[in-house]
């Protein structure tokens, strides 16, 4: 199927991990100075294609996970990915995606506003019912479309810049996500079973 990230996609499924595992793992994994740099001249090569890349990256999301056609009810009884390629509402979506990818890419030199930025988009795919094993899946066909675009200035070390990019905001929006999911399921239980917050120890 051509390009395969398997550092990406391995770590897709989204285990049962405390809000601090997350906070703790996102910390640790945000990309250092050099790739920053790395990540930022990469993009304005990207820049020129991203509708062309959005498209590209998400027929391939759904040629190697046909599964993650679930989640968008507009493309779920699409079969022919020609019709795919054609579709004014995937361009949109692909464009909406990579509007966060440059969002996040303007926000490598603050991370607290890639941070909320990141947690409030994992809190708005709870409510799309978009759960948490697909995010990596994007960040991968990403990486397999940038590559023809960038030719020969795509390294081994500019695609482990982009890998760990992803993996960090993939983390926060995993974070984000299990936040608003607890919520729900706080907001949810009656009035008795919550806990009662006046008893908590301080």
């Amino acid at each position: 199927m051509g390009c395969a990230i398997s550092g990406l996609a391995a770590k897709a499924e989204f285990g049962e991990r405390t809000t601090e595992d997350a906070a703790a793992a996102a910390a640790a994994a945000h990309p250092r100075e050099d790739q920053i740099q790395m990540i930022k001249e990469s993009w304005k090569v990207i820049r020129d294609d991203i509708a062309k890349v959005g498209i590209i990256m998400f027929v391939r999301l759904f040629e190697t996970h046909p599964e993650c056609k679930d989640v968008f009810f507009l493309f779920r009884d699409v079969e022919d990915l020609e019709r795919l390629r054609s579709s004014r509402e995937l361009r949109a979506h692909g464009l909406r995606v990579m509007s966060f990818i440059e969002k996040s890419v303007a926000r490598l030199d603050q991370l607290e506003r890639l941070e909320a930025l990141a947690l409030e988009l994992g809190k708005s795919h709870y409510h799309y019912n978009a759960p948490p094993k697909y995010y990596s899946y994007v960040g991968a066909e990403f990486i397999c479309a940038v590559q023809p675009i960038l030719k020969e200035r795509w390294t081994p070390e500019l695609e482990e810049a982009w890998k760990t990019l992803f993996q960090y905001v993939t983390t926060l929006m995993k974070q984000g996500y299990l936040e608003e999911s607890n919520r729900q399921r706080q907001l949810a239980l009656s009035p008795k079973e919550r806990p009662d917050k006046r008893n908590t120890a301080l």
